[in-house]
């Protein structure tokens, strides 16, 4: 929920309808936010990842769902592991309108003997629901939506806990070897997505997956995968993407910082390396330092009915490869209120000029919404601002936001101002509490090393 949780935002107003295999556009004031994506038959085997997935209204009477809309858009990422070498590959399976026909084919990918898959999605409207194209097929694949009757929101995953576990193995064994971070031009490791100066209210949810949306000379619209192939056929085609924690990490703030994620070979397009989500839990798992960023119980999409639901949380932890609460503790949601206040405004105060937009460096600083605020750095003060209100910090901790944002009349952060003040204020008050924080984040690494 990166981009929607926050200041009003501008919403876009165009829909799209499926004429037989082709979308056409069409003007509505409402686009539907909750869309059904139908998982095909054998989603974990080379097959079912080429065949397109479908997304339809889960309710019809709340209008239709396109996948061309990007406030609609769905996506999909796959991890494979080959259990004979420990070596991890990326596929992107293609989501379609039900019933549409893609602009090309997907890629049929080669898997290794015995491979072990999974699925993550991710999502741009606010609840996506899982169904399966016949029956059996999520259980069969070990799809989990939510937890007890309540899906997450924007999140899933299909086989993730099976996945995690043998890249574990893999890593054990020396197979597998997890990149270093690396040091950002600021001085500081490079970060992760778990890193308080990354997280938001709803961390290590969505995907930096990105298909191709390509206009025909008819108006009419189709998808593709992005591949090079696809890219060099249709040179007009434009970028539809899930504006994610992931993609904020991978290339927003890796490409300010001067940092490189983690990529792994992309089976729909040789040649080619890829982010991901998986490698990213990988790599923050073993490598954020102290304090490291969990999904605590406040998280608007482990909530069930507004209240906690450790069993959620749990859900979703073994999605991203974090431990599951055992101790209520664990989840406490005012320690990840507190590590954020001591945490994100200092850095971003600190990497201001290299969050704002700089002429010799074309890409640095740039805005990964523009319908929600200007620059990187007015994006990254406007989620702070939501998120610290959203999980009711204010209220947990006592102490006010140190951050305040400006908006236009359009709802978009055009500008924000960090207290330094209000700022070595609030830490100095949270200075009691930084042992009792530092021994839970411990007691939790202990409880990740018995999985």
């Amino acid at each position: 929920m990166l981009y929607r949780s926050f200041i009003t935002r501008y919403v876009c107003l165009i829909l799209f309808v499926v004429a037989p295999g082709i979308m056409k556009a069409q003007s509505d004031a409402a686009p539907n936010p909750n869309c059904t994506l139908i998982v095909p038959a054998n989603a974990l085997s080379a097959e079912g990842l080429a065949t397109p997935f479908q997304l339809t209204a889960t309710d019809p009477a709340a209008g239709d769902c396109h996948e061309a809309n990007k406030d609609q858009s769905a996506f999909v990422q796959a991890a494979v592991l080959d259990p004979a070498t420990g070596q991890v590959a990326i596929y992107n399976p293609l989501v379609l309108d039900q019933g549409a026909t893609p602009a090309m084919p997907p890629v049929i990918p080669t898997l290794p003997a015995n491979a072990i898959v999974a699925l993550w999605f991710g999502y741009n409207g606010d609840t996506l629901t899982l169904r399966g194209a016949t029956d059996g097929v999520l259980s069969a694949a070990g799809c989990v939506n939510g937890a007890d009757g309540e899906n997450f929101g924007q999140f899933s995953y299909c086989n993730a806990p099976a996945f995690y576990k043998a890249a574990h193995h893999a890593i054990r064994r020396g197979q597998l070897t997890i990149p270093p971070l690396g040091t950002a031009v600021d001085g500081r490791p490079c970060p992760t997505v778990r890193d308080f100066f990354v997280v938001d209210q709803d961390q290590s949810d969505n995907l930096p997956t990105t298909y191709l949306l390509i206009t025909g000379s008819d108006g009419s619209l189709q998808m593709a995968q992005r591949t090079q192939s696809n890219l060099s056929m249709f040179s007009d085609a434009k970028a539809l993407g899930n504006p994610s924690d992931n993609r904020l990490v991978d290339v927003a703030l890796d490409g300010a910082l001067g940092c490189t994620p983690w990529k792994a070979p992309d089976l729909a397009d040789p040649g080619q390396m890829v982010p991901a989500l998986p490698l990213n839990e990988l790599q923050a798992r073993a490598l954020q330092a102290f304090p490291m960023a969990m999904v605590p119980a406040g998280d608007p999409m482990t909530r069930n009915q507004g209240k906690r639901d450790i069993k959620k949380v749990n859900a979703y932890r073994r999605g991203v490869d974090q431990p599951p609460v055992v101790y209520s503790f664990q989840a406490n949601t005012a320690r990840y209120c507190r590590n954020m206040l001591r945490i994100a405004p200092a850095r971003m105060l600190q990497d201001q000029a290299l969050l704002m937009p700089d002429p010799t460096h074309p890409t640095r600083g740039l805005s990964p919404d523009p319908t929600v605020a200007d620059t990187l750095f007015t994006f990254m003060a406007q989620r702070f601002v939501a998120s610290y209100d959203i999980l009711s910090c204010s209220k947990r901790l006592g102490i006010a936001d140190p951050i305040t944002v400006t908006t236009n009349s359009l709802g978009i952060a055009t500008g924000a101002v960090i207290d330094p003040v209000k700022l070595r204020r609030s830490r100095q008050s949270l200075g009691g509490s930084e042992q009792q924080d530092h021994d839970a984040d411990d007691a939790s690494r202990a409880v990740a090393a018995t999985e």
